[in-house]
């Protein structure tokens, strides 16, 4: 019986899915969304820059608590990129505002958070918990074949990045990208799809893979700059990811525009 309900859901998502397109995107159209995501940063200042100021503070909060545990901190950063898309709601509701040629300020940031159904409630519990199930093998890794304690950036950078005589870093590269690979393919496009159309998040999951799997040049510059972007904000001590946060969730907005053609769907109100 179970089985029976797993397959009509699935069928459900896949039909939901496959009612509207995937555009085509050229190689370069990624730096078009971080162009256009500017824009958008600058119409929605401070509503934007306030939602990048709470994503640094939490990942500053993160540092604070594990600076000195950083077989924890190293996990919990990246961890944190996970659950990134969903965080980005307010962000991509501003967008859509502003494409639609309505105000947005913080009202719409607000608005975009209530719970009006368990979408991205239930899409947010399962990046939750993918960060946290990587979090937790991270740490698991790093202290049990480092070999010594690692509680320092330092200690990382030698006795896992460095040493020689071990694969541990490779490892934790290796089992990092088999879980963020897979988690950037389903979130690509799912949230702004899901704040955008009435779609379940099965079929929203879907409709980033097919993003994926039939552009996967343009999806993996985008998911590059998005990296390169988060590392440079770490680098100055958060204090950057007040600015890139809320600048790459716009420009994610407008990723979700050019790939997805959504309207055999009904639109939000």
């Amino acid at each position: 019986m179970m089985s029976f309900m797993t397959t009509k859901y699935t069928e459900k998502a896949l039909q939901e899915s496959r009612r509207f397109g995937v555009k085509p995107v050229p190689m370069l159209r990624p730096l078009g969304w971080l162009a256009r995501g500017w824009q958008d940063l600058r119409h929605c200042a401070l509503a934007s820059l306030l939602q990048g100021l709470l994503m640094a503070a939490a990942g500053a909060l993160i540092f604070v608590l594990a600076h000195d545990r950083f077989w924890l901190l190293a996990g919990a950063f990246s961890g944190f990129l996970l659950v990134a898309p969903i965080l980005a709601t307010g962000l991509y509701a501003l967008s859509r505002q502003l494409e639609l040629g309505r105000p947005a300020g913080l009202s719409t940031v607000f608005q975009a958070w209530k719970p009006h159904d368990g979408r991205l409630i239930a899409f947010g519990l399962l990046l939750a918990l993918a960060g946290t199930g990587w979090v937790l093998t991270s740490a698991a890794l790093v202290r049990s074949f480092a070999g010594v304690p690692v509680n320092t950036p330092h200690d990382f950078l030698r006795h896992v990045v460095l040493n020689d005589r071990s694969h541990v870093f490779e490892a934790w590269l290796a089992l990092g990208a088999l879980l963020a690979a897979p988690m950037f393919a389903s979130s690509l496009v799912a949230v702004p799809l899901m704040l955008d159309r009435q779609i379940g998040v099965l079929g929203a999951v879907f409709t980033s893979w097919r993003a994926v799997m039939e552009y996967p040049a343009p999806v993996a510059l985008w998911a590059a700059l998005i990296m390169f972007l988060t590392l440079l904000g770490m680098a100055t001590g958060m204090l950057g990811l007040i600015v890139v946060l809320p600048w790459l969730g716009h420009a994610s907005w407008h990723a979700y525009r050019d790939l997805v053609e959504p309207k055999g769907l009904a639109a939000m109100d």
